[in-house]
């Protein structure tokens, strides 16, 4: 077993440092991932500000947020312009929290009450069940193939799912910042390293 230890890491030390080079793809690859999330969900708030203010405000049928005209601008703004951050990977750690704030208050304002999944089981009965019905419904009376030619129906049980990815993502970024080579930010503390 010792031989076989010893021989894991001479692999190990021989392989992976060779790797650091290109250490800046990770960080990469999730600020590229993040960008068009936050772009759209920022974009389409600030399109449909008066709606986003009253479901920010209204607590029947919408958060019920305190302020909610300074909240929705907040969040609308905070995912533009770290969407913008984040593509071109300046002041990325900064960036990250914010947009890791935004991801708490959407996961308990919006999405904690449906639980973990942010797509039903649709092997679930009842998921099923609907399924089934939007499909009858759609066959008779609509253009079924047409509609699904992209892909299957499925139900959106909008839980929490996508907003703690997003966080860990975001968590990830904070710790690693922008990527070496790959963001303005290792340029920019090139030129401006620490005293």
């Amino acid at each position: 077993m010792n031989a076989l230890a010893r021989a894991y890491y001479a692999l190990h030390d021989a392989l992976f440092p060779r790797l650091q080079h290109l250490d800046g793809l990770a960080p990469l690859a999730l600020r590229l991932y993040l960008v068009p999330v936050f772009w759209m969900a920022g974009t389409q708030k600030i399109r449909s500000m008066d709606s986003t203010i009253e479901w920010f405000g209204n607590s029947e049928w919408g958060l019920g947020l305190p302020l909610p005209s300074l909240m929705a601008h907040l969040a609308a703004y905070t995912e533009v312009i770290g969407a913008l951050l984040l593509l071109v990977g300046l002041a990325v750690r900064w960036v990250s929290i914010p947009l890791m704030v935004t991801m708490v208050v959407a996961a308990v304002a919006v999405h904690w009450g449906n639980g973990w999944a942010a797509i039903a089981d649709s092997s679930a009965q009842d998921v099923a069940v609907r399924l089934g019905a939007a499909k009858d419904i759609l066959q008779e009376h609509g253009n079924y193939r047409w509609l699904t030619e992209k892909g299957n129906f499925v139900v959106l049980n909008n839980g929490i799912e996508f907003a703690v990815t997003y966080f860990i993502m975001l968590l990830s970024l904070l710790f690693t910042g922008g990527g070496r080579y790959v963001s303005a930010d290792y340029y920019l503390s090139r030129l401006y390293p620490p005293r």
